[in-house]
């Protein structure tokens, strides 16, 4: 696990990330939502403990008022792990049973208010087998990038916590110009190899907490959680750039793509995922307008 970050929306999105596979054989311990508002929501186990609690700095956070801040902690061990309540008003319950400290063993059953969580050790066949379905059920098989339904899942998360904790929260939309016409010149197993590399560079240039998604044929999408429009179009102009310096070797020849992005910022008056969305896709729609390989935003 990389160095813990003090957003609980970051350290969410860090244990489901599509794209960090484990090797053969190294499918990690790991907990999967049985009850709750993310149902099939698998968060991967590490070195590093796993505070469960209602704080917005928890490691998984679970908005309800029967749990607490800070309401329990897993934690690895030399012989497995082990999950401690942190004197929560409403306890911690494992199989059913209220706990103080107790060893993790694989099915058990964890619940913290309503939500409920089944362990999986490392060993486990059907640790493995989740592993698999996860993957086909959130990844996008071209480029490993989340896929739309996915997007589409965090971002409403996203937008919740945004105006809950009144928190900034913009949005990127990516579109490589004249991706028709690579398809066309130099046959869709080339655009294919296009559109993994401008993946690979978009998960390179991006921070861990973004979280990036292949939304449409050529089409991608940055949520920027705690930026700014001014922040998320500086960062969108910086990966513009790096985007125009790729090469690519099709059929023999070197060539070189640009993108245009339309970038906007989460507003208190948007009613749904569809305004953010859309808000963002005007102002893509003016950076082709106006010439392409631009970035759009309502500041510019």
């Amino acid at each position: 696990m990389s160095p813990r970050n003090n957003d609980a929306s970051t350290t969410q999105r860090r244990t489901m990330h599509p794209h960090r596979r484990v090797g053969a054989g190294e499918v990690p311990a790991c907990l999967v939502v049985l009850q709750g508002q993310r149902l099939g929501q698998r968060i991967n186990l590490g070195e590093e403990a796993l505070i469960i609690g209602r704080a917005p700095e928890a490691d998984f956070q679970i908005v309800e008022r029967s749990v607490s801040r800070a309401h329990c902690r897993i934690s690895r061990e030399p012989a497995g792990y082990r999950i401690k309540d942190l004197d929560s008003t409403n306890k911690t319950f494992l199989n059913d049973q209220p706990i103080i400290e107790a060893e993790l063993k694989d099915g058990d059953h964890i619940a913290v208010g309503s939500c409920v969580l089944k362990f999986m050790d490392r060993s486990s066949v059907e640790a493995r087998y989740h592993e698999e379905l996860y993957q086909l059920a959130t990844a996008d098989p071209l480029t490993d990038l989340y896929n739309r339904r996915q997007f589409l899942e965090l971002i409403d998360r996203e937008i919740a916590r945004a105006a809950n904790y009144k928190r900034p929260l913009s949005l990127l939309i990516i579109d490589l110009d004249n991706f028709k016409m690579i398809n066309d010149q130099y046959g869709h197993p080339n655009g294919d190899i296009v559109l993994k590399k401008v993946a690979m560079a978009l998960r390179g240039h991006a921070r861990e907490e973004f979280i990036i998604a292949r939304i449409g044929g050529e089409e991608f999408a940055i949520v920027l959680p705690e930026n700014t429009l001014d922040q998320a179009i500086a960062f969108a102009d910086s990966l513009r750039v790096a985007l125009s310096e790729l090469e690519f070797s099709l059929n023999d020849e070197r060539k070189q793509v640009t993108v245009s992005i339309g970038a906007a910022a989460w507003q208190a008056g948007m009613s749904a995922t569809g305004d953010f969305m859309r808000a963002a896709d005007e102002q893509l729609y003016r950076a082709k307008q106006a010439g392409r390989n631009r970035v759009c935003s309502v500041l510019a």
